[in-house]
């Protein structure tokens, strides 16, 4: 018999975060950084958590230079060469504390990703990274990465999916962004682990509430693209100028990179055109704003408190939209 799950998964959308007693005078006293050490590797992160997804029109060179101005991580796509990792960490040796190399499980990327630490040690985190990160296959690639790389802080999944996944739509499978946060994120930390919230922020609210449900970082897909700092080129588009943004589960991402989509599975991501919205500079401030304004709402000094002050209430909608969309 099949088996109905009949409690309620809630996504970003379905939530609001309640406001609280705050003795803060101004968004200018919040501290987004965090410090973790992580369970496996002993090392050390300090930065603020919030991180571009290993996309080929997102998690790319200039977009890690700009992020890591900010404090910010990136997860650098696999389709990099080992000669331009080299010459990209010979000029940029700042920004590669605040970047992962990625990896798939064939033993190609994994050779690859060898290669590239080889030649660059400074190199401390990993990507691993499939659309199911729950299969036994998975579990034992990062077990070989870890014996492997047992110095190196290895981040692993992804577990459900993401906004320009179409899993859902696909497969049938899936599981409301929030909901998933909150509970991946209880066992994480009953065990000393660490999660990522990757998938499903359309706004900088979202990021509040997936740290405020836990989340240690949260990776953006969506919110990075369109930049200058993304790869492509601008499009116009009845009077529009356009960027591409595609899943690397879609289409063009397997026509571009794997010479099409084999036979035996189904394109699951979207490829999409979105508003070119210019320097990535001004939509990381906002986000950074979002996250100073959400800690002075609910009396947090400190990102580090957010998820301790964070009440959810379910709402039927976000916004009043009575003159419009806001922009």
């Amino acid at each position: 018999m099949p088996r109905i799950d009949s409690d309620i998964k809630l996504d970003f959308k379905d939530v609001l975060v309640r406001p609280k007693r705050s003795t803060l005078k101004s968004r200018s006293e919040v501290n987004l950084e965090r410090s973790y050490i992580f369970r496996n590797s002993k090392k050390t992160y300090d930065g603020v958590p919030i991180m571009a997804a290993n996309m080929d029109t997102v998690g790319n060179f200039e977009m890690a230079k700009a992020l890591a101005s900010h404090g910010l991580f990136s997860c650098i796509h696999k389709h990099y060469t080992v000669q331009e990792w080299v010459d990209f960490a010979n000029n940029n040796p700042e920004t590669l504390k605040h970047c992962a190399v990625s990896s798939g499980t064939s033993k190609k990327d994994a050779d690859k990703v060898e290669e590239i630490i080889a030649a660059i040690p400074s190199i401390q985190y990993i990507c691993l990274d499939v659309a199911n990160g729950y299969s036994e296959v998975f579990v034992q690639c990062v077990k070989d990465f870890r014996q492997k790389f047992p110095e190196h802080t290895i981040m692993a999944g992804n577990v459900v999916t993401g906004s320009v996944c179409t899993t859902r739509k696909k497969a049938g499978v899936g599981y409301p962004q929030l909901s998933a946060v909150i509970e991946c994120a209880d066992a994480a930390h009953g065990l000393g682990g660490h999660i990522i919230s990757d998938g499903g922020c359309t706004c900088p609210g979202d990021v509040v509430k997936a740290f405020g449900a836990g989340a240690d970082f949260v990776m953006l897909g969506g919110m990075f693209s369109g930049h200058d700092q993304t790869e492509g080129e601008v499009i116009e588009r009845n009077g529009k100028r356009m960027k591409l943004f595609y899943g690397m589960s879609s289409a063009t991402a397997m026509n571009k990179h794997a010479g099409g989509v084999a036979d035996y599975r189904a394109s699951e991501g979207k490829t999409v055109e979105v508003p070119y919205k210019g320097d990535v500079n001004t939509t990381i401030l906002d986000i950074l704003g979002g996250l100073r304004s959400a800690c002075t709402y609910v009396g947090a000094s400190k990102l580090k408190e957010l998820s301790r002050r964070t009440t959810f209430i379910r709402v039927t909608q976000q916004t009043n939209n009575i003159f419009g969309n806001s922009t």
